[in-house]
């Protein structure tokens, strides 16, 4: 069984307020594409309520970076009081989402992704030799590929709700 390393841990993202909820998902379908991750659904529900609708995404992308090495990235979200509202921007109007949303950041490194090393008790104890003596500097490597990859996301999308959040400040001040 491969070995799985946690390095990013419940990194928490929350927004209320404003938002586009299709440009939200395709900004992160985008970032996937441009950095070279192949998407994974695991979850995609949607519930309808009274107070509007609740959606719960889980995605859980994967890049291999070597025959060896693989990187994950679970993201959780819940989009809670979804109401679907109109917004007038400079004369025009706007179909956008008004509600809670939260994400969960974590990431994995996993090691010995096809469990070539786990065949025998002997080889798999010279993966966990190899793993801690040998293979230390290229999990370092994947470690900081994959801190830098989830900050780049979460700083994409930290941005993008930032930016509907200014919008409405601007309009409130008009």
């Amino acid at each position: 069984m491969p070995e799985r390393r946690i390095v990013v841990d419940h990194l928490q993202l929350s927004y209320e307020g404003l938002f586009d909820a299709s440009k939200l998902y395709a900004l992160i379908d985008s970032w996937f594409y441009e950095k070279g991750w192949d998407k994974e659904e695991r979850i995609n529900q949607e519930i309808l309520s009274p107070e509007g609708k609740q959606t719960h995404i889980i995605l859980q992308p994967f890049k291999n970076i070597s025959d060896y090495y693989k990187l994950v990235i679970k993201i959780t979200m819940n989009l809670t009081d979804v109401k679907d509202v109109e917004v007038e921007k400079n004369g025009s109007t706007q179909k956008l989402n008004q509600g809670l949303v939260k994400f969960t950041f974590d990431g994995y490194v996993v090691s010995d992704r096809h469990s070539n090393w786990e065949k025998s008790p002997l080889l798999w104890f010279m993966r966990v030799m190899f793993d801690k003596y040998i293979f230390k500097k290229q999990f370092s490597r994947a470690e900081t590929w994959l801190l830098s990859d989830v900050e780049d996301l979460h700083t994409r999308i930290k941005n993008f709700l930032n930016i509907f959040k200014y919008e409405t400040y601007a309009q409130r001040e008009l």
